[in-house]
C-alpha cells in the first residue's frame, strides 16, 4: 500500500510538473500571470507609501482622481463605478467615507430620482493635490525605476489595447 501511494504521489507530482510548464509556455496565460502578480505587489506598495506620508488612502485617490477629471468635477454613482478600478459596491461605499470626510458629496439626480451624484469637495481637492507627489513618487520608485519610459509607454499601449472593447459578461450571455 505504501509503494502505491509513493508510486501516485511521484506521478501526481509529475503531471502536476508538466501541465504546470505548459501553462507557463502559453503567452496569454503567462501575460495575465504577470498582470495579477504586478497588481497584487505594485497596488500595495503604492497604498503602503500613501499611509506612510499621511494621505489618503489608493482607493479613495482613486474615486477623488475620477471625479475631479469629471465634466463638472462629478459623476452618476453608475459611471463612478465604471470608471474606477474598484468594484462598484466598493465604489460606493467610498463616496460614503469620503463624503463622512468632507471630500466629496453625493447629490440626487433631479431629472433621475433613482440615481445620484459623487461630486468632489474642494477639500477632497486639496486631498488630491496633497497626494498627488506622493502618489507620483511611489509609482515612480515601484514601476518606473525598473521601466524605461519607453517600456512604460509599450506596456500602457499593451494594456490599453488588451482592454478595448473588453466584454466582462461570462461566455454565452448576450448583452441586454
Amino acid at each position: 500500500m505504501r509503494t502505491h501511494i509513493i508510486y501516485v504521489l511521484a506521478h501526481a507530482r509529475k503531471w502536476y510538473a508538466a501541465r504546470m510548464t505548459d501553462e507557463r509556455e502559453d503567452p496569454e496565460v503567462t501575460a495575465w500571470r504577470g498582470l495579477l502578480v504586478a497588481h497584487a505587489r505594485l497596488v500595495p506598495a503604492v497604498e503602503a507609501d500613501l499611509r506612510a506620508a499621511g494621505q489618503v488612502s489608493l482607493s479613495w485617490y482613486d474615486v477623488l482622481l475620477e471625479l475631479n477629471a469629471a465634466p463638472g468635477r462629478r459623476l452618476r454613482m453608475s459611471e463612478l463605478g465604471a470608471r474606477a478600478v474598484l468594484s462598484r459596491t466598493r465604489v460606493s461605499r467610498v463616496v460614503d467615507e469620503l463624503a463622512a470626510a468632507g471630500l466629496a458629496e453625493r447629490q440626487p439626480d433631479q431629472a433621475d430620482g433613482r440615481s445620484s451624484f459623487a461630486v468632489v469637495t474642494p477639500a477632497g481637492r486639496n486631498a488630491l493635490r496633497r497626494a498627488w507627489p506622493v502618489y507620483r513618487e511611489a509609482i515612480r520608485r515601484h514601476l518606473g525605476a525598473r521601466l524605461t519610459a519607453g517600456q512604460c509607454r509599450q506596456l500602457a499601449t499593451l494594456l490599453d489595447q488588451a482592454v478595448t472593447d473588453a466584454d466582462i459578461r461570462p461566455p454565452g450571455k448576450t448583452a441586454r
